[in-house]
């Protein structure tokens, strides 16, 4: 196995430039769709049946569902991935290029390399012939930077998945820290709020008597600046996007962008704060939407705050004993590749992922290449890294496959 991937380095730079070359950002259906077709065209001659779901209900392009039947008696694997990128078509950032190891363009390492990892290690166990007895799922999602709605819909497909397999693995980049390989065994959430402010509005000259109290503007500061103060704890973030304030003051339909009138002499009547939080577990999450809430109840005089939770991002992904003892696999294989040893990474340092909606199995993420840059011009892969990641993921599913599944 480990031999293939590295005799067939260039095929798998070619198909990821083939891939970065197709712009797929999640609201360009054509181009995600069309990245889905590259993906067929790789699964199925090993083995795979492939299905294209599409996603109209849920507003976005549709997903990817391949399954691999082999021998029904080792681990069930998931295999998780996403074939959108955030760079939509009149993104300036677009093309392919190549310095040495670094390869430069859109979606590089999030997550075409990662889809490229996948095949490449998928092509050595079939070419070895451990795929032969593997049983796997793989789900592409075309919505990860973007999700459809209502979430439920969107990522029902994976659920199910999920709920017919015993370990998941994640395929987005690989986490490094000063240049060392780290492992990740956790994702926080993402969930936004929407905090909206109402007090009397009046003349400016009367601000902050007791008559009229100090506006909305000012309960909303006293708000997110006590969020700022009372909130911190280990592994939360809190994240305040858009504010308006104003005799009248609103968020667009799209909660993409806010609005707010007014004149300088009249005390502010309204005010709305969009933003989310991030959080390791369930519990960790109840308990500062609890805080939050009772931060907001503390209102001025003559004002009154609401605060709402939209229940439509993406849940976390706990480090559980599990997900440690799939990293401790992992670094038997690194042992056996003489590589080192990947200690498990600060869940902070990544971002919410699709894995995270099946967390109620053992997973495991960061199978992808390395990178730097997501999300933004100038993203780029290490294709170093490229063969290495393939035969880390080879040989922890050939060793996957041969487990007892246990139920």
């Amino acid at each position: 196995m480990v031999d293939v991937v590295r005799a067939e380095h260039a095929r798998n730079v070619d198909l990821l430039r083939r891939m970065v070359l197709v712009n797929s950002g999640t609201m360009n259906f054509a181009g995600v769709e069309q990245v889905g077709r590259m993906m067929r065209a790789e699964l199925e001659p090993l083995g795979f049946q492939v299905e294209w779901i599409h996603m109209a209900e849920a507003g976005r392009a549709g997903h990817l569902v391949a399954r691999h039947v082999g021998s029904g008696r080792g681990k069930r694997m998931l295999l998780v991935g996403h074939l959108d990128t955030v760079f939509e078509p009149d993104s300036p950032f677009q093309g392919w290029s190549v310095q040495g190891d670094i390869a430069e363009g859109p979606g590089a390492s999030d997550m075409k390399g990662g889809l490229v990892v996948m095949l490449a290690a998928l092509r050595a166990m079939h070419s070895a012939g451990t795929l032969k007895a593997a049983d796997i799922t793989v789900v592409l999602t075309g919505d990860e930077e973007k999700p459809g709605r209502p979430i439920a819909v969107a990522r029902r497909h994976l659920i199910d998945a999920g709920r017919a397999s015993d370990v998941a693995l994640d395929f987005e980049g690989l986490s490094r820290e000063q240049g060392r390989d780290i492992g990740a065994v956790a994702r926080r959430s993402s969930n936004n709020w929407t905090l909206k402010v109402r007090a009397r509005s009046g003349h400016s000259s009367g601000v902050c008597y007791d008559t009229v109290g100090c506006g909305a503007a000012y309960e909303l500061a006293r708000i997110i600046d006590t969020f700022r103060r009372e909130l911190p704890e280990p592994n939360l973030t809190y994240n305040v996007a858009l504010i308006s304030a104003g005799a009248q003051a609103s968020l667009n339909p799209a909660e993409t962008a806010v609005t707010a009138s007014g004149k300088a002499n009249i005390i502010a009547g309204e005010a709305v704060a969009l933003g989310d939080i991030r959080t390791l577990s369930d519990e960790q999450e109840a308990r500062v939407r609890a805080k939050m809430q009772a931060i907001v109840a503390r209102s001025l005089p003559q004002a009154q705050a609401t605060i709402a939770f939209a229940d439509t991002g993406y849940p976390p992904m706990a480090p559980t004993e599990g997900n440690r003892r799939l990293l401790a696999k992992l670094n038997d294989v690194n042992r056996t590749l003489d590589l080192p040893q990947m200690p498990a990474g600060d869940p902070a340092s990544r971002g919410a992922g699709d894995i995270a909606f099946v967390s109620f199995i053992d997973g495991l993420v960061g199978l992808g290449m390395g990178g730097q840059g997501a999300h933004a011009p100038g993203e780029t892969a290490d294709l170093k890294s490229l063969d290495v990641q393939a035969q880390r993921a080879a040989l922890l599913m050939t060793r996957l496959s041969k487990e007892p599944r246990g139920r």
